[in-house]
């Protein structure tokens, strides 16, 4: 069987975004999300379980869409960002709820949630090798995926599901396009001839960049327990629903929404720094006894450079101002967002 570990490895080095141009990746791509884990909820009770512990509406989660969701302690600092999607399990008749997220926090993840199940009628599974996480973009791909599903969904997080996987409509970046599809094995090898000759295999760091332009956070091991989802756009990509019933920490989250000015934001920021880490603080020069921020993500871009999304004061986010580090560190040049700073509840 032709595993997608096997087929991304017949290549030595697979090339990270210094080692490609823009108009390769505009062309198409292809990534295997190694990086990611699946936990997979499955029951009669799944879909209420996950709707009493995260931030969005799981209860009415259609297959044809995928949510963000923001997982948080009682203080409402955020455990974990989930995409939650509704899949049919081992391309069979039955579905569940399968919940990505950072590999580096799966683990306590689960293990913290399997704690509240009790007596509700579901299984928590981390289905991480059961199934392949796959990251496209570019103009071919866009046939590719055509040739595999018959049609691709148009809307951002819509979701078509077939016999051959399921497949994602992502947030746009590098100008193109982005698709992400599960596959299990059986499912890969089956389709796997489709996709050699038109897409460059890339190192999943090209799809991280890829979120990062987008304004996508993810929460890791290093930035768990840091921010309130408004303070990294959470509720503006979705991730959020000031509506439904209440979860670990929306006492919190809803207060941050309607009392007051929210004072922190995420935003795109440029580095010209090779070396700049998750977690690493930043300073404005308007006060430079205390942080104004930090690194939520970072990945080198085509040009060398880290291109970052920090979480900031607002009151700081000034050009020619803040620096990482320090006040004497390398300067941050921000960037627009493709979204805007919005109350999406009104």
């Amino acid at each position: 069987m032709n595993k997608p570990q096997h087929f991304f490895s017949t290549e030595l080095t697979l090339p990270r975004p210094t080692q490609l141009s823009l108009n390769q990746v505009q062309a198409g791509y292809i990534c295997l999300l190694n990086d990611q884990s699946l936990i997979l909820a499955s029951g009669d009770d799944a879909a209420t379980f996950l709707h009493s512990q995260l931030s969005n509406d799981i209860s009415h989660l259609p297959i044809s869409e995928v949510r963000y969701a923001a997982y948080c302690t009682p203080k409402g600092r955020m455990l974990a960002s989930f995409f939650a999607r509704q899949c049919a399990i081992d391309d069979g008749a039955q579905t569940g709820i399968f919940l990505q997220c950072s590999k580096s926090l799966q683990p306590a993840l689960q293990k913290r949630l399997q704690m509240f199940v009790m007596r509700s009628k579901l299984t928590l599974t981390d289905v991480s090798d059961r199934y392949a996480l796959i990251g496209m973009g570019g103009t071919r791909a866009l046939a590719v995926l055509t040739s595999i599903f018959g049609s691709v969904p148009e809307q951002i997080n819509g979701q078509v599901q077939t016999s051959s996987g399921s497949v994602v409509r992502m947030h746009d970046a590098f100008g193109a396009a982005r698709y992400l599809c599960m596959f299990t094995d059986a499912q890969f090898a089956q389709i796997s001839g489709l996709l050699s000759s038109d897409l460059i295999k890339c190192d999943p760091a090209l799809w991280r960049l890829a979120q990062i332009e987008a304004g996508i956070p993810e929460v890791v091991e290093q930035t768990k327990e840091q921010f309130v989802p408004q303070m990294i756009n959470f509720e503006l990509i979705g991730g959020v629903n000031f509506r439904k019933g209440c979860y670990p920490g929306q006492e919190i989250v809803a207060r941050s929404q309607y009392l007051g000015k929210l004072k922190r934001r995420m935003a795109i920021a440029r580095i010209q720094s090779n070396r700049v880490d998750i977690a690493a603080e930043i300073f404005s020069a308007n006060d430079p006894t205390q942080p104004c921020g930090m690194v939520v993500n970072v990945e080198t871009d085509f040009n060398g450079d880290a291109l970052c999304l920090v979480e900031i004061k607002l009151l700081d986010q000034e050009p020619d101002k803040v620096h990482l580090g320090s006040v004497d560190g390398a300067l941050l040049q921000f960037l627009p967002l493709p979204y805007a700073y919005l109350d999406v509840t009104e």
